[in-house]
Order: structure tokens, then C-alpha cells, then sequence
């Protein structure tokens, strides 16, 4: 705004210099004139009383109609005298007169150009130098110094692109950070993948080492040796699988289809991939809701999403317990509860649970970390959000979905 301020000053005092100007000159002009006036009608007067001394019986009537008279006169009269009429005034003084003013036209017309080249100049420099800082920001950001910080405010072409060119500087210091975090977030992932990943393969290479030095083992401690070498194989995998799909998730790479599902449909798939643990532990799940509510979402994300949930309180559920869910819809949202009988999470834990490998004090020990981190993703994704509040009694999960 500063700059724009400037420039419609610039022009304002443009516009009252040639104000000025018009004035000085019509003035100059309008004295020119009258020292023409007073020169010629002094010169006449004199003329005009010598004839009276000479010719008392002349009419003044006749001497003022043949001064105002416009019949044209060739003047040879004067030719004799050395006088063009025709470009010479009759009247010397008036050629003084004439180069007096013409000097003075000049100089104002001299003065004028002279100021006008001199704002020309003065806001040219100004732009040139803006245009070379704006070189120099342009040459820093090359050399990736995004600490560039441009805080004028204002509306003309150069401060408009300085202003772009601080966004474009933002933008690409945004990205230099974002970029050095992801670094750090990539290699933070791999020492947690590569720490998750080593306990089950190390104990699938002595379990192996085991059955090949002892060909001889008995029946019953092979069967229990390949049984926990497909349980480490399956919990490998459903954590390979997971990743997979969070890094999808963080490449923006996956594309919901929503369509208008029934909640109940969503549950009673999820029950459905859980009933061996739930059987495993004797738990009962109790679904609660209107069977007409509608949700529009990704079937088959949301149903592994609450999968993830459910299952997460099943692991830390007491055998012989129930798991209820309820759900409903209001004018904003529709509201899904799982309220578990486990053991609950600690305080200190509470805020981290959706963390990527993040394991609670009492997460079972072949726990990855990212079933809960997997399933905020895809909730969020779909245009809704997850609360989770607990205490020793247990855990109660809150899904919003809102109305579109």
C-alpha cells in the first residue's frame, strides 16, 4: 500500500507541476501581451496628438474608425525606413519586448523538460532497484537461503511480485523443511520397522535352526515350533501390509469411492473378520442402532478401520467379557461408540496410541503399533474423526462421521 501511495503522489505532483506550468505560461503570455498593447497604444497617442498639432481639422471620429478600421494597408510607407510590416513590428520596443519573453518561454519550457526528465529518472532508479533486489532474493533462494523475509505491503507491479516471489520463498522453505522431516520421519520408520521386523525373524531363524539340528525332535515341539513360525509369519506380514497402506496413505495415492452404505452393513462386516477372537477369548459383541442409519464413505476402508479398532479391544478385553457398539445420526454427524471391559490405557499412553509403533504399557507382546495408526488415516480420509478416552473400568472409541 506504501508504494502505491507513492506512485499516486508521484503523479499528483506531475499533475500540479504542469498546473503550474499553464499558469506561469498564460501569465507570461497575457504580460507579453499587454506590454504589446501599452507599446503599440502609447506609440499611436503620440502619433495621433502630432497630427491634431499639425492638422487642427482632422475629426477624431476619422482617426479612431481608421484605427479600428479592417482594410488592410500595405505599409510602403515604411519600406523607405527599412520596415517589413509584415515581420517587423513598427514599433522597435516591441521587438525588445518580444526576445525578452521568448528568452523567459524558452527557460520555462527549458525548466519544465528538465524536471520532467528528473521524475523520470528519480522513479526509474527507484525501480531499478527494486528490480535488483528483487535479482538478489531470486539469487538467494537459488542458493537456498529461504530466510528471505519481505514485508512491504503494497499494490503496484513490482511490490505485487515481490509479494509472489516471498509466497514462492515460503513455500519452498516449507518444502526444504517438510522435505528434511520427511527425511528424518523415513529414517525414524525404518529403525522401527527394521526393530519390529528383527524380533519375529530372529525367533523364525532359531525356531528353524532348532528343526534343522534336531532331525529327531519330537512331534509335539515341532508342531509347536511351526505353529509360532506361521504366527510370527502372519504378524510379518499383517505388518508389511499395514505399512503398505500408510505409505499409500502418506502419498496421497489412494482414492476413496463413496457411496451411501448402511452402518449396520459396515459392523457387520467388522464382527464378521473377528469372530476367531472373539471366540478365542470368549468375548460377545452388542451392536446398537437404528438399522436405516446411512454413512457415506468407502465400504471397504471403513470396514477395516473399525476392523483395526475392534480388534485393538478385543487384544485388551477380559475373557468372557462384551464389546458394545452403538451408533447414531444427528443433523451434523453420525456417532459410532466402542466401549470395551479391558484393562484401559494409562494417562501417559493415551496421547500417543495413534502413533505409528507406538506400544502401550499394556500392549500384547506381538503388538506392532499400527493397526490404530492405520485406522485414523482412513477415517480422517474419509471426512470424519476419532476420540479415545479411558480408565481402568476401559476404553471407549468415538467415531464422527460427518453429514455431506
Amino acid at each position: 500500500m506504501k508504494n502505491k501511495q507513492k506512485f499516486k503522489k508521484t503523479l499528483i505532483y506531475i499533475l500540479i507541476f504542469f498546473i503550474i506550468f499553464l499558469i506561469l505560461f498564460i501569465i507570461i503570455n497575457r504580460y507579453q501581451y499587454k506590454n504589446y498593447i501599452i507599446n503599440t497604444n502609447r506609440k499611436i497617442s503620440g502619433i495621433v496628438s502630432k497630427l491634431e498639432e499639425f492638422y487642427p481639422y482632422l475629426n477624431e471620429q476619422d482617426i479612431i474608425e481608421t484605427l479600428n478600421s479592417e482594410d488592410d494597408y500595405e505599409g510602403s510607407i515604411f519600406k523607405k525606413y527599412g520596415i517589413d510590416i509584415n515581420n517587423d513590428s513598427i514599433i522597435l520596443k516591441n521587438n525588445k519586448v518580444y526576445n525578452k519573453f521568448l528568452i523567459i518561454n524558452i527557460m520555462l519550457i527549458v525548466i519544465s523538460f528538465l524536471t520532467l526528465i528528473y521524475i523520470f529518472i528519480k522513479y526509474n532508479t527507484k525501480k531499478d532497484k527494486e528490480l535488483n533486489k528483487i535479482t538478489k532474493y531470486i539469487k538467494e533462494i537459488n542458493r537456498r537461503n529461504y530466510s528471505l523475509k519481505i514485508d512491504e505491503l503494497s499494490e503496484d507491479e513490482l511490490s505485487i511480485l515481490k509479494n509472489e516471489i516471498y509466497k514462492t520463498t515460503v513455500m519452498l522453505k516449507e518444502g526444504a523443511i517438510n522435505s528434511l522431516n520427511d527425511k528424518k520421519n523415513l529414517k525414524n520408520s525404518l529403525v522401527d520397522i527394521s526393530h519390529q521386523l528383527k524380533t519375529p525373524l530372529t525367533s523364525i531363524l532359531v525356531m528353524l535352526d532348532n528343526l534343522i539340528d534336531d532331525p529327531n525332535m519330537d512331534n509335539n515341539i515341532k508342531e509347536e515350533f511351526i505353529l509360532d513360525i506361521k504366527r510370527e509369519v502372519v504378524n510379518i506380514n499383517f505388518l508389511v501390509q499395514s505399512l503398505l497402506k500408510l505409505s499409500k496413505f502418506d502419498a496421497n495415492t489412494i482414492i476413496f469411492k463413496k457411496e451411501n452404505v448402511l452402518v449396520k452393513d459396515v459392523l457387520k462386516e467388522t464382527i464378521k473378520n473377528l469372530t476367531y477372537l472373539c471366540d478365542l477369548k470368549n468375548i460377545k459383541i452388542n451392536v446398537i442402532g437404528d438399522n436405516d442409519i446411512f454413512i457415506n464413505v468407502d465400504f471397504k476402508w471403513q470396514v477395516e478401520a473399525i476392523t483395526n479398532i475392534v480388534k485393538n479391544s478385543i487384544e485388551h478385553s477380559n475373557i468372557n467379557t462384551n464389546i458394545t457398539i452403538t451408533y447414531e445420526k444427528n443433523n451434523v454427524y453420525t456417532n459410532i461408540i466402542i466401549e470395551d471391559n479391558g484393562c484401559g490405557i494409562s494417562n501417559k499412553d493415551l496421547p500417543h496410541i495413534f502413533k505409528r509403533f507406538y506400544k502401550s504399557e499394556n500392549s500384547l507382546d506381538d503388538s506392532v503399533g499400527v493397526g490404530l495408526a492405520l485406522a485414523k488415516s482412513i477415517i480422517e480420509k474419509d471426512n470424519g474423526s476419532i476420540y479415545v478416552k479411558s480408565s481402568k473400568k476401559g476404553t471407549i472409541f468415538e467415531i464422527k462421521y460427518f453429514n455431506v
